[in-house]
């Protein structure tokens, strides 16, 4: 009995808490009083594809924001509306009538470029000067005279000062197009460096899961998910990041640790009919193709240790122990001599 009970604690332990464990005992087999016992029901060992999968809420949005401060103090004279689109050249937001453009990269603005400027910086300038069609100057880490040229015929489109300078608040450097989320700085109102003028997130379309950090092994970054929208529809999505957050406690509780994780659906046009909505997010733990399976039910605990199946082959019946592997939807992979495909095995009430 005592191995019985260990048998069915290994069981549980291995995820079949909703397993039901009997002994031979208990099958509650019937016989007609002219051959052996038979079991109250059976089923196949089938060959499939078993997944161990666990699904969890997320948001559906446009995935982490970014928010843009100021670097002069001035007046916000221009600030676009919650959701417009800004692309390369465009203005961000305008400070004094001073436009804050946004061009392409992922090297934030930390300093004022000039001729006699080197460094990757530059180059990601140049390339951008390159795009918007201006030219007579070499994409490369040197600021030279050449650069500081096209930079006068940039700011002479845009309405500024010729000084081929580019000062610091000038430019903001975004991945791509961005969507305005936010306006934390009104139009007209006064703002001083390092104050909030606006957030921004990308155009694409992403989920916004928060899981406990037990959960943490299912969500590798560039793993493939699956997404349940509003309307039932699933399509796929890909893990794009992964982060800690320790949030401290208030009043002496202790902090809390989340992992929060962004995931990026590259068929944007599925959820196109939705801004913001609750969705499910399917992480896949394991994935097991073309095993042996049984129903969890057909488990037997065997009173010499471990687990095994009662196979019933016409009037016989014999007990064959298994390994088991992995549970997934009510059933479970299992392996060893004596079972194969298409075998009927024994099942309770």
């Amino acid at each position: 009995m005592r191995r019985i009970l260990a048998g069915a604690a290994a069981l549980v332990a291995t995820g079949a808490s909703a397993a039901v464990v009997l002994t031979m005992a208990d099958r509650g087999a019937a016989t007609d009083g002219n051959g052996p016992a038979q079991p109250p029901g059976t089923a196949v060992v089938t060959r499939e594809t078993l997944t161990d999968t666990a699904t969890f809420d997320g948001e559906l949005g446009f995935g982490p924001t970014t928010t843009v401060t100021a670097r002069t103090p001035g007046t916000v004279t221009y600030a676009p509306d919650g959701g417009s689109l800004v692309s390369r050249g465009k203005p961000l937001v305008k400070v004094d009538n001073r436009p804050v453009i946004v061009m392409y990269g992922t090297m934030p603005a930390y300093r004022s470029l000039r001729a006699g400027d080197d460094g990757p910086d530059v180059a990601q300038l140049e390339r951008n000067l390159k795009a918007l069609g201006y030219q007579g100057f070499t994409v490369d880490d040197s600021y030279t005279g050449a650069t500081a040229a096209a930079v006068r015929a940039w700011q002479e489109d845009l309405g500024l000062a010729r000084t081929g300078v580019v000062e610091l608040g000038t430019v903001v450097f975004t991945p791509g197009t961005v969507r305005v989320d936010s306006i934390q700085a009104a139009l007209g109102e006064v703002v001083g460096p390092g104050q909030a003028m606006l957030s921004y997130t990308g155009t694409g379309r992403a989920v916004s899961v928060d899981l406990r950090p037990a959960d943490q092994r299912l969500a590798a970054k560039d793993v493939t998910v699956g997404v349940t929208l509003p309307d039932g529809a699933s399509v796929p999505g890909r893990v794009t990041d992964v982060s800690t957050v320790i949030t401290p406690g208030a009043q002496g509780q202790d902090p809390t640790t989340t992992i929060e994780v962004t995931v990026e659906l590259p068929d944007a046009e599925a959820a196109a009919a939705y801004g913001f909505a609750s969705v499910g997010v399917t992480f896949t733990a394991d994935k097991r193709e073309n095993v042996l399976t049984v129903p969890i039910a057909a488990l037997l605990a065997l009173r010499e240790g471990g687990f095994g199946v009662e196979v019933v082959d016409g009037d016989e019946r014999r007990y064959v122990p298994v390994q088991t592997e992995l549970f997934s939807g009510g059933r479970v992979e299992v392996t060893g001599d004596g079972i194969a495909e298409g075998m009927t095995v024994g099942m309770p009430k």
